[in-house]
């Protein structure tokens, strides 16, 4: 049986998982360390506290995640939120980041966020298309803004209005 569901903090071993596979082996996430399951329950709790985060749960095991936080600081910014989804590796091309992403960007429309940003490290082609199939439009390209393995890595910026 397949499911999204709001996450609780019991997710975050299996969203550390999938998390720290990106990590490890790619530009798509900044970190440069693994996180571990107690960080993880923490920013679980953290978002969760104002904003929306959904698993994809595939017969009792958590195959993906979404999430939004807050785009920036200041209030005058509360009405738009930056958002996240991941897939466990081997489970791309299933539907399965489209899925979290409706049910997130859903969840946004009924809370009242007015916009949705997607940041992407470049290159993602696979991501790309995700938010573009999804009605997203690049907005912004910021050049060699993060380094990671030794080399520089260009962020784009993916925007969708919901109200």
């Amino acid at each position: 049986m397949t499911m999204i569901r709001p996450v609780t903090p019991d997710d975050a071993s299996a969203i550390v998982d999938i998390y720290n596979h990106y990590v490890a082996t790619t530009t798509i996430s900044f970190e440069e360390h693994p996180v571990t399951p107690d960080e993880m329950a923490g920013r679980i709790r953290d978002v969760t506290a104002a904003l929306p985060w959904f698993v994809y749960e595939s017969e009792g095991k958590v195959a993906g995640y979404a999430y939004a936080t807050k785009w920036r600081a200041r209030s005058a910014y509360r009405f738009s939120a930056e958002t996240s989804v991941y897939v466990a590796p081997g489970q791309g091309g299933k539907g399965i980041g489209s899925a979290l992403y409706k049910t997130l960007l859903e969840e946004l429309r009924a809370r009242e966020i007015h916009m949705a940003i997607g940041g992407i490290a470049q290159p993602n082609p696979a991501s790309v298309a995700l938010h573009e199939r999804l009605g997203f439009e690049k907005v912004a390209h910021f050049k060699q803004v993060g380094r990671k393995f030794d080399r520089w890595v260009d962020v784009g910026y993916w925007e969708l209005q919901l109200g």
